[in-house]
């Protein structure tokens, strides 16, 4: 059993559905991430969305084995990315046949391996900004709007889901079509909506650094004095 499995998931048609099927958990991982994000906008000082954030925090054990499992899906849907290219660039006969099929290749079908990694730099650079840094630990919201707020770190958060957004918008319906999603009735409805969800990705993830430029940095936060509290309660002692 195992070895059947094995020698399946060996072959052509298996590694290309093993990348659909961590590529299609990675998408579902966005729409929930996306959704948690926008408690950003919720409030103007970040309390709903520190809020957010400090829930995983509070529950390492479930914050760990989410990340462990991500870790896996992200550098599973990786190595099985380089390897298919691999397999399909020595493939010749098989690619020279593709060929005929050429005219209806688009600019993100053909740049898939080029969005992805730009994706994977940007995920690195999202990591070390939100994830690894002390500042982002301490007040994860402050630490989002300061950088996104910045031309730069806006231009490289715009960058990136810019070609996310490209990138899954021949991802979805490819990964649908190799899990055999697919009729002739239902693909232009399937195509279509791969291709809003793509969008609606794309769009939701830019509103962040748009916004953020839009508005500016955060105002430093305003220092609490003990002095006053003290003078306070002086005052209210009976003489």
């Amino acid at each position: 059993m195992l070895s059947r499995l094995g020698s399946f998931l060996s072959s052509s048609i298996g590694k290309k559905m093993l990348m659909s099927v961590t590529g299609l958990l990675l998408v579902g991982f966005l729409v929930v991430h996306l959704a948690g994000n926008f408690l950003i906008f919720a409030d103007e000082n970040g309390a709903a969305f520190n809020a957010y954030g400090n829930t995983y925090h509070e529950n390492p054990a479930f914050l760990y084995t989410a990340e462990v499992v991500l870790i896996a899906l992200f550098a599973t849907h990786i190595w099985l990315a380089f390897r298919t290219s691999i397999d399909n660039r020595e493939a010749r006969r098989e690619r020279y046949a593709i060929r005929a099929t050429a005219g209806r290749s688009s600019v993100a079908s053909s740049s898939m391996l080029i969005t992805g990694a730009i994706v994977l730099v940007f995920l690195v650079i999202h990591l070390l900004d939100f994830r690894l840094s002390s500042e982002a630990t301490e007040d994860l919201a402050r630490s989002v709007k300061s950088r996104l707020s910045s031309p730069l770190g806006g231009a490289i958060y715009l960058l990136g889901v810019l070609a996310l957004g490209v990138h899954l918008s021949h991802a979805l319906k490819s990964a649908l079509q190799t899990l055999g999603v697919s009729h002739p009735r239902l693909t232009p409805l399937i195509q279509r909506a791969t291709l809003g969800l793509a969008v609606l990705l794309f769009l939701g993830f830019a509103s962040f650094p748009v916004v953020m430029l839009a508005k500016g940095p955060p105002s430093e936060p305003v220092a609490e004095t003990k002095a006053a509290p003290a003078a306070q309660h002086a005052a209210q002692e009976p003489r």
